[in-house]
């Protein structure tokens, strides 16, 4: 398959900017601005916004901010289609949680309303976390000891998509691999309706959809490290690449890791059971993973 050609990349782009001059128009009418009061209050020319209401304003970030501000509303409001009334009033009472209180809703909306009743869920364990955690090795074991396949989602999306990751990326960018991956979950879990053990790559927690996908039709276990056992074991593995050059470039490359683990660490929280594997060797943790799974089903 080819990439969006140019007039097709045209096309969208107008169609964003159509989109965003609706959203910019919608808001001025529901505050009761009119197009001059919403400049003065922006500090943005009028002629600007006329042009971004009709789709035709090369718009920045600082620029729609400005006008955020203006509206006294979120930026985010101006990015996305407005929710459906319902939704928008759960929204509302969902903003003033704390992150404690929504994973704890979360939890209860999951068994309310079908994630821990979807038939087979339990058996079909996914393993979450980040590169050097023991997804494989720990995987490979779980699924050789329940006696049902052991799977890296990774090379389904290959498969499905015919070519390898980095061809996926470079010709469809990360909306088409995050589509892939989605079909390769749905194929997986239709196949594997009687159990299965499945490795993931480590950011697909941090893509709401495909993570939400993966939680209604996975049991998910977040195996957890400390940064520098991530790093340490990667490295073990033969992949020198963080210690290719000097000293500062180590470094850096811990630092990276540390930011990434920080910044998805309350996603991988929201797994169903956590196996911390800092300071135990494979059979403990081997051990911990066992606890926290359900019993295989028998043939």
């Amino acid at each position: 398959m080819s990439s969006a050609g140019p007039q097709e990349a045209r096309n969208i782009a107008a169609s964003t900017l159509a989109d965003l001059g609706a959203r910019v128009r919608a808001w001025r009418a529901r505050r009761g601005m009119t197009r001059r009061q919403l400049a003065t209050d922006s500090g943005l020319s009028e002629r600007f916004l006329a042009d971004v209401e009709t789709g035709k304003g090369n718009v920045s970030i600082n620029s729609l901010e400005l006008t955020a501000r203006a509206l006294n509303i979120p930026l985010i409001e101006l990015l996305h289609d407005a929710p459906r009334p319902a939704l928008a009033r759960v929204q509302g009472l969902l903003a003033r949680l704390d992150d404690v209180q929504l994973d704890q809703l979360h939890g209860l909306l999951s068994a309310r309303y079908g994630v821990a009743n979807i038939e087979g869920r339990e058996q079909r364990i996914a393993l979450i976390g980040l590169r050097g955690a023991g997804k494989s090795t720990l995987g490979a074991q779980l699924a050789a000891q329940r006696n049902v396949p052991f799977i890296e989602l990774d090379r389904e999306i290959e498969r499905e998509a015919g070519t390898s990751m980095s061809e996926i990326l470079l010709l469809h960018g990360q909306a088409g691999y995050r589509r892939y991956e989605r079909r390769a979950m749905f194929r997986i879990a239709e196949d594997c309706a009687k159990g299965v053990v499945m490795t993931t790559g480590g950011s697909i927690v941090s893509e709401r959809e495909t993570f939400d996908l993966l939680q209604s039709h996975f049991y998910c276990v977040w195996l957890k490290a400390s940064p520098e056992e991530h790093m340490s074991r990667v490295v073990a593995q033969g992949d020198m690449r963080p210690f290719d050059a000097t000293r500062g470039a180590t470094m850096e490359a811990m630092d990276d890791l540390r930011r990434i683990l920080a910044s998805r660490e309350s996603l991988y929280a929201r797994a169903d059971a956590v196996v911390d594997t800092a300071a135990r060797n494979e059979r403990q943790s081997f051990r911990d993973l066992e606890r926290v799974v359900a019993p295989a089903t028998p043939a």
